[in-house]
C-alpha cells in the first residue's frame, strides 16, 4: 500500500485486495455458517468485486445496474440479494429478468409489486430499528413494525410468493453491540408470532452496521466499537433465533464498509494551509486539501479520516480544519474538531488520506465544481495491479 501511495504522482484511491480479502476471511471465521453478501454501495469497483466473489461472497444489489455488476463477476443469481426496498416496477421486474429471486420488502405495495413482477420469488421483511449507536441510524426510510411484517408476510405468501425470511440493520458504523441485541430479541419475538400463524422463514439476513476500526470520530478521538463482544452477541443470537423458530434457520449477513473501509487510502496534496480571524475574534486555522466531500470523503461530516504528512513528520504543529477544494460550505469537517497538521506543510505537499475505502468512490460526483473524481488503483489479490476511473 505505502509503495503503490508514494508511488503515484497524481491524486488517486488505493485498494489493498489482499487487505479486503483477510478482512473477508475473518469475518468469516468469526461468525461461521455464516453466508455474506457484500452491500455492493460501499464500494462499486470492479477489481473489490472480482476478488470478493473469487473468495465465497455474494452480493447485496440496490439497483439493476449493481445486479449487473454483481452477475459480471461470476457469481450466480441466486448469490445476489435484491436488499433495496425502494424499487419500481421497471426496477423489479428488469432483476427478475436476469435471475434474482431474493427481494427486500416492508410494506404491502411494494409485496403487491413483486407478486406481479417477479412472481414466484422469496421476499424478505426488512424489520425497523432505532438505529442508536451508529454514525448513521438508518432508522427513518426503511423497514416496518413487527405489526406490519406480519400483515406484509401474509400478503406475500397470499399473493404467491414465498415468506422466507426478515431482515434487519442496525446502522451504519455500529459502535454498540447491545444494538445487535436489540435486534435479536426483536426478530426472536416476531418469529414466535409469525409461526403462530403458520408462517415459517429458513432466512435471517442481519444486514449491515458492523464497524471499521481505523477512522477517528468528529473530535479526532479513536473509534474504539467493541468488535469481539459484536460478534459474540450474534453468534449467540443466531442460536437463540434457530431455537424458537419451527424449522431450520439460515443466515446472511450484507456487510460493507466493514472489508473495505481500513484497506483503501487516497493519495491526495495540500491545495493551502490558512489563518483568518472569525467575526467573535477567535483565530482559526484551516487545510484546504485537494479532495473533500465531493471527491472521495463524503462521510467527513461525521467522522475525521487519518491523514499522514509523509514530507512533515517533525516540527512546530497547528490545530486546523479541515476541508475539501469547493466552494461548499459542507466540503468540510464538522468544525467541532479539528486535525494536528504541521505548521510547515505547503501547497502541493503529499499527504495520505487513510482508513477511506468505504463509499470513496460510491459517492464521487461526475466533477462538482470541476474538480473530477479520482481515480482508482488496486493493489494485490490474485491479479496484477490495475487502474480505473
Amino acid at each position: 500500500m505505502r509503495t503503490a501511495l508514494a508511488a503515484a504522482a497524481e491524486d488517486v484511491i488505493i485498494y489493498d485486495l489482499d487487505g479486503i480479502g483477510r478482512q473477508y476471511t475473518d469475518l468469516c471465521a468469526e461468525l461461521p455458517g455464516l453466508a455474506v453478501r457484500f452491500a455492493m454501495k460501499a464500494c462499486p469497483v470492479g477489481e473489490v468485486l472480482d476478488h470478493l466473489a473469487r473468495l465465497g461472497s455474494g452480493f447485496d444489489a440496490a439497483s439493476p445496474q449493481e445486479i449487473v455488476e454483481a452477475l459480471r463477476t461470476g457469481v450466480a443469481p441466486e448469490s445476489i440479494h435484491y436488499g433495496n426496498t425502494v424499487k419500481s416496477d421497471r426496477n423489479i421486474a428488469e432483476a427478475y429478468r436476469m435471475g434474482v429471486r431474493d427481494f427486500a420488502t416492508d410494506s404491502v405495495e411494494d409485496v403487491t409489486a413483486i407478486a406481479e413482477h417477479a412472481p414466484g420469488s422469496s421476499v424478505f421483511c426488512r424489520i425497523a430499528t432505532t438505529g442508536h449507536g451508529a454514525l448513521w441510524g438508518l432508522s427513518h426510510k426503511f423497514g416496518c413494525s413487527p405489526e406490519d411484517a406480519l400483515r406484509v408476510l401474509v400478503a406475500a405468501r397470499t399473493s404467491g410468493l414465498v415468506p422466507s425470511g426478515l431482515s434487519v440493520h442496525v446502522g451504519s458504523q455500529q459502535m454498540t453491540a447491545e444494538a445487535w441485541g436489540e435486534a435479536i430479541r426483536t426478530l426472536a419475538a416476531l418469529l414466535e408470532t409469525l409461526n403462530r400463524h403458520g408462517i415459517v422463514p429458513d432466512r435471517i439476513n442481519l444486514g449491515g452496521g458492523l464497524p471499521a476500526l481505523g477512522a477517528l470520530d468528529r473530535r479526532g478521538r479513536p473509534l474504539e466499537p467493541p468488535l469481539d463482544k459484536m460478534f459474540a452477541v450474534i453468534r449467540e443470537g443466531m442460536e437463540r433465533l434457530r431455537a424458537v423458530n419451527a424449522a431450520p434457520l439460515g443466515f446472511l449477513l450484507e456487510p460493507g464498509r466493514h472489508l473495505v473501509a481500513d484497506h483503501g487510502a487516497i493519495r491526495a496534496h495540500v491545495a493551502r494551509l490558512t489563518s483568518r480571524h472569525r467575526l467573535d475574534g477567535n483565530r482559526e486555522d484551516w487545510l484546504y486539501l485537494s479532495c473533500g466531500k465531493f471527491n472521495g470523503l463524503y462521510e467527513m461530516d461525521q467522522l475525521q479520516y487519518r491523514l499522514e504528512f509523509p514530507n512533515r513528520p517533525d516540527g512546530q504543529f497547528v490545530n486546523a480544519v479541515v476541508a475539501g477544494p469547493t466552494c461548499d460550505s459542507d466540503d468540510a469537517y464538522a468544525q467541532d474538531g479539528t486535525v494536528r497538521v504541521p505548521r510547515t506543510i505547503t501547497s502541493g505537499d503529499p499527504v495520505w488520506v487513510h482508513s477511506c475505502g468505504a463509499y470513496a468512490a460510491a459517492y464521487a460526483t461526475q466533477g462538482f465544481n470541476g474538480f473530477s473524481p479520482l481515480p482508482y488503483r488496486c493493489v494485490g489479490g490474485a491479479a496484477p495491479e490495475s487502474e480505473g476511473a
